[in-house]
């Protein structure tokens, strides 16, 4: 795209039906009607988001570098912010992505002991099968 395109943010919220849907993300405007039904969030998910900034929704769900290709490829311009438009959603923060994944319970600790709980009765069975079979002769 030799020459950007720019929407206000007026332009941009004025495409918020199914058949014609652009949402801005990182100040960009992007023409998602040709993937509303292709989204595997469900097309519930572009129309709440519909004509408006969905930077901050968008980041939320952690799209893959694919989806972040899929939308370069709807891109259709770029916003140009007036004053009394919505703010500027802030960027994201480093402590936020490095953060370490929270612990959700007993986890992998759980499956050792299921596994040597397993092995325990299996070693028994064993054992009473070769005990049992020496005690009949």
């Amino acid at each position: 795209m030799s020459e950007t395109k720019e929407f206000t943010y007026s332009e941009v919220s004025s495409h918020s039906s199914k058949k014609d849907l652009f949402l801005v993300v990182h100040d960009k405007v992007y023409n998602t009607s040709s993937f509303i039904d292709e989204h595997p969030g469900g097309e519930e998910v572009l129309l709440d988001v519909g004509g408006q900034d969905a930077t901050e929704a968008f980041e939320d769900v952690g799209h893959s570098d694919e989806a972040r290709e899929i939308l370069e490829g709807l891109l259709v311009g770029k916003l140009k912010r007036a004053p009394g438009d919505p703010a500027r959603p802030p960027p994201p923060t480093a402590t936020t992505s490095t953060a370490p994944p929270q612990s959700s319970g007993l986890g992998v600790g759980l499956y050792a002991l299921v596994f040597v709980g397993a092995l325990a009765a299996f070693g028994w069975y064993r054992y009473s099968l070769a005990s049992g079979a020496e005690g009949g002769k």
